[in-house]
């Protein structure tokens, strides 16, 4: 009869609003929304031109993605950029405390005794610093900058791993300073889980990262940011592996 013909019709409808509905839904969560940025020396962490100095767009060509925190002009390494919100929120809001992971070559000879004023935590200008996860490095396997570092003249170098979860302006060569060991050259190669394992300067790689809709919303606050903070530590799917190369 027409009236089963239009039942059977709304109810045939109805089903491929709700298959389409969840093809969409997995579709859109299997999407990249996170971009890890190997940034060479002298790059702005930022899109937007500025006095002639090169940026990000020189790099980054896929549109919609922002930095999830920033990286200093003269430093290298890790940086991360994605399309949502509550992930860039997540990544880079200093309550969520993600490690950063740092290689700092210094001047001169590093000594016990400087870092273990580092674990201990460093008073600088703008207050004391929390305990940094750190430990002397006896060789390291780095790309060249460019231009070469250029130490002082009969000056020791060396090279310390330091992690912190503090974001301060330029504090990772404030703390080492205030040690005694000016910086020479500072690369971030981890935040969080994510490691700039595999890329060299100026390559990218996508990534995938699933949180629930639910704890999104509710990312900064209460019970709910535990959860999300746990899931936010391994819920990573790296299915979607694409280096890019410029």
């Amino acid at each position: 009869s027409p009236l089963c013909s239009i039942s059977t019709f709304i109810v045939r409808f109805s089903y491929n609003i709700v298959v389409f509905g969840s093809f969409f839904t997995r579709f859109h969560l299997s999407m990249p929304n996170l971009i890890l940025f190997n940034k060479p020396f002298n790059v702005l962490s930022q899109f937007s031109a500025h006095e002639g100095k090169i940026t990000l767009a020189k790099y980054i060509k896929t549109k919609g993605f922002h930095p999830a925190g920033r990286l200093d002009y003269d430093s290298e390494g890790l940086m991360l950029l994605t399309n949502e919100g509550a992930l860039q929120h997540q990544i880079s809001h200093p309550n969520h405390k993600l490690p950063k992971t740092y290689w700092v070559q210094v001047e001169g000879e590093v000594k016990k005794e400087a870092l273990e004023q580092l674990r201990n935590g460093v008073k600088l200008g703008d207050g004391m610093t929390a305990p940094a996860k750190v430990k002397q490095m006896a060789s390291v396997k780095i790309w060249p900058r460019n231009p070469p570092i250029r130490p002082r003249e009969g000056q020791a170098t060396g090279w310390i791993q330091l992690a912190i979860v503090e974001g301060r302006n330029r504090q990772v060569r404030r703390m080492v300073a205030a040690v005694g060991l000016p910086c020479l050259r500072l690369i971030r190669m981890q935040v969080g889980e994510w490691s700039i394992k595999g890329l060299k300067p100026g390559e990218s790689r996508e990534d995938t990262v699933a949180l629930p809709s639910e704890s999104v919303r509710q990312a900064t606050s209460g019970p709910t940011k535990k959860n999300i903070d746990k899931k936010f530590d391994g819920n990573v799917t790296r299915s979607k592996y694409k280096k890019n190369r410029r």
